[in-house]
């Protein structure tokens, strides 16, 4: 049902310049020779109501994670297919690392000179040979040495990439073989256990609506089968042009032959709450939207309905 803003409202359609006698006999057309029409009034009433709301998105993955290369280099192995299931901890790209690997060893024989040489530079002060100031400089060169050391192990961990978590590849986005520039989108990875729908959803509805709710969950694909959902989320902020709210739900479980991509439709059944309420046939539509008409003063008057 609608909430209105009227005390009274038509329970049908009158024209605009329909007047009614006092002593309620059948209403008679204005002196401008229109025709008149028959009607009949009713009263609003305030009712105890619980609202269903049918509402329509798309299902997609809550879990979904973009791999990109991190280091630029030729791709030495890509084991993984679109639909390949992948463990936590797989390695699902690794990039040539044979540069790399030399300057690390030349990182790690700079530092061991740098040691050395840092060794060499405190026996010498202690005997009042070197200065305070030479084994400063041995010192930093020793910290720039370890940290040179240490970025390079970090690019060549980069040439490795693992699995996330446990999933399924939906995208291959390079082949083996192909060279790879920093920052370039190989491969997605998706949690095919959790599949959610965004909603958007009337703001007369968003504030009936909590996290953890149940909700009604029918997908078209597999046929009229109503399956389980729950409220994970609702966003906090309106949309101030549509004034609708985005509401996230959940399939619990997921059921099988569920994909991210197909349509559903979600049904909300909110609480009882006290409506005004006029008879469904009362209700007309038009361009502006949707009315009723109220009598004022033995005369029609539109009013729109929320």
């Amino acid at each position: 049902m609608l909430r209105l803003t009227a005390t009274a409202l038509a329970a049908a359609m009158l024209v605009s310049g329909c007047t009614q006698e006092p002593d309620g006999q059948q209403a008679k057309p204005a002196k401008s020779g229109a025709a008149g029409h028959l009607v009949e009034l009713a009263s609003v009433v305030v009712g105890a109501l619980r609202m269903t709301s049918v509402y329509t998105g798309s299902l997609r993955h809550h879990t979904s994670v973009r791999i990109f290369s991190q280091e630029e280099g030729r791709v030495t192995r890509l084991p993984y297919y679109e639909g390949d299931v992948v463990r936590a901890g797989d390695v699902i790209l690794e990039l040539d690392g044979t540069l790399l690997e030399a300057e690390l060893r030349k990182a790690v024989a700079m530092r061991r000179e740098a040691e050395a040489n840092l060794q060499r530079l405190t026996r010498l002060v202690e005997r009042r040979v070197a200065s305070e100031d030479e084994l400063l400089r041995g010192q930093t060169t020793l910290e720039v040495a370890k940290a040179e050391e240490s970025t390079l192990k970090t690019r060549l961990g980069y040439t490795r990439v693992q699995a996330p978590f446990n999933g399924i590849i939906t995208e291959r986005m390079v082949e083996s073989g192909d060279i790879v520039s920093r920052h370039a989108h190989v491969l997605t990875v998706v949690d095919p256990s959790s599949l959610i729908t965004e909603l958007e959803v009337s703001e007369l509805l968003v504030p009936h609506i909590s996290p953890g709710d149940k909700v009604s969950v029918r997908i078209d694909a597999l046929g009229n089968i109503d399956f389980r959902g729950v409220v994970r989320r609702v966003h906090p902020v309106l949309n101030p042009v549509t004034r609708q709210g985005v509401v996230e739900v959940e399939l619990e479980p997921v059921p099988d032959h569920a994909q991210a991509g197909q349509f559903v439709r979600v049904t909300f059944s909110t609480e009882a709450l006290n409506r005004m309420v006029a008879p469904f046939a009362a209700l007309r539509r038009d361009r502006e939207g949707e009315f009723v008409f109220r009598i004022n003063e033995l005369k029609a008057e539109r009013v729109a309905v929320r």
